[in-house]
């Protein structure tokens, strides 16, 4: 029979029926989660794994640059502040020195008025009389007794005159140890700055050093190693030499009673070349035997005594749980009763809730037949 002779419901049939089979296949692979795969580009994640490991390497070596940037500008600013501070200090000497040696006490204007040796050094009352000290309280001297107005007078203007003369050689003192102050601090900053170019310049230098240290470096690490290459392959040749004149004139064929010495140490021993412990040996073993037992008793007695120590903080510590757990407990009954009571209270309210939602929110529930209809195709 051919193909256009057959019926066609047997057709549509087969087709539903196919269909229905890729469906129910679909389906079994779709909502069975242990045969469902999902995909993963591990590519892309080991490119970006790769992106993230070069990343956090070239920030390591900038983290790296940045802080030996730092402790070296930290280095030249700790030795521009020494020298700050021992120039201060110098500077702070040599004023004290001056003011020790120059502005002594007795050279100032007004030290006769607290000299503690004024008394000594005053007159008496009236000298003669002239004498221009005396006043009318001392009833030394009276008015119209005024005999040496003019010498008084004299005096006093040259007394004017040495105050005034003392006050402008106080000002020019003044004005040139200003002078030098400012001359001090120029010379200082100009140290300072050509510190700093040094610094710069001698840094420049330590770096083309280092780098060229860093070159003939290389270069010699590539030497040594062409070198141990050619000594590794005549070492190679020699031991091969050496194996085999150890072969033919070994301890194995010459048959040397001391090849059962191990190379590991003298306490070790080749097991199928050994012939027995010598006396000596066999002592040591039964003193180190000995001493074993010996040090296993004093082990055990101490055990024994923490085991003791140990009981005793036990008890002490149960003690101590037995009292904590009864005030805990009374704790917890009164937590309880409180908790119950705020039960009941949202108990009530979740009740009435519940009542109401019932009887004036949800008045039309969702049925098994609403549920059923998701969750039944592929497609």
């Amino acid at each position: 029979m051919y193909k256009f002779d057959l019926p066609l419901d047997t057709r549509e049939a087969n087709a539903i029926a196919r269909r229905k089979n890729c469906e129910e296949q679909r389906k079994s692979r779709i909502f069975d989660a242990r045969t469902r795969q999902i995909g993963v580009d591990t590519t892309g994640l080991s490119s970006q794994i790769e992106q993230k490991r070069l990343q956090d390497q070239a920030d390591n070596e900038r983290n790296k640059a940045y802080d030996a940037d730092m402790m070296k500008n930290a280095q030249i600013c700790t030795l521009l502040d020494d020298r700050q501070r021992n120039d201060t200090k110098k500077l702070n000497e040599e004023l004290n020195k001056f003011r020790l040696d120059q502005q002594t006490a007795p050279s100032r204007r007004e030290f006769d008025l607290y000299d503690p040796e004024s008394k000594k050094k005053d007159k008496p009352a009236r000298v003669s009389d002239d004498d221009p000290r005396c006043q009318v309280s001392g009833l030394q001297l009276f008015q119209g007794e005024d005999l040496s107005a003019k010498e008084r007078k004299k005096l006093q203007q040259e007394q004017m005159r040495e105050w005034i003369k003392q006050q402008l050689n106080e000002k020019n003192r003044e004005k040139d140890a200003e002078k030098y102050a400012d001359m001090l601090h120029q010379k200082k900053m100009m140290e300072i700055d050509a510190r700093s170019v040094q610094l710069g310049n001698e840094e420049e230098d330590c770096r083309r050093n280092l780098n060229i240290a860093a070159k003939n470096y290389n270069a010699a690490l590539a030497a040594e190693r062409k070198a141990r290459e050619t000594l590794d392959k005549q070492k190679e040749l020699d031991d091969n030499f050496t194996e085999l004149s150890n072969q033919v004139f070994g301890d194995t064929l010459t048959e040397n009673p001391g090849v059962a010495q191990s190379s590991f140490g003298e306490h070790r021993v080749i097991a199928d070349r050994w012939k027995g412990m010598s006396a000596e040996q066999k002592a040591d073993i039964e003193r180190i035997r000995n001493d074993q037992q010996s040090e296993k008793q004093r082990k055990l007695e101490e055990e024994a005594e923490l085991q003791k120590e140990y009981e005793r903080s036990q008890l002490l510590q149960a003690n101590t749980a037995i009292l904590m757990e009864r005030e805990s407990n009374r704790m917890a009954a009164e937590i309880e009763k409180r908790i119950a009571e705020e039960n009941m209270k949202l108990s009530q309210e979740q009740r009435d809730n519940l009542t109401r939602l019932t009887k004036e929110v949800y008045t039309n529930p969702p049925t098994d037949g609403y549920f059923s209809q998701f969750n039944t195709g592929t497609r």
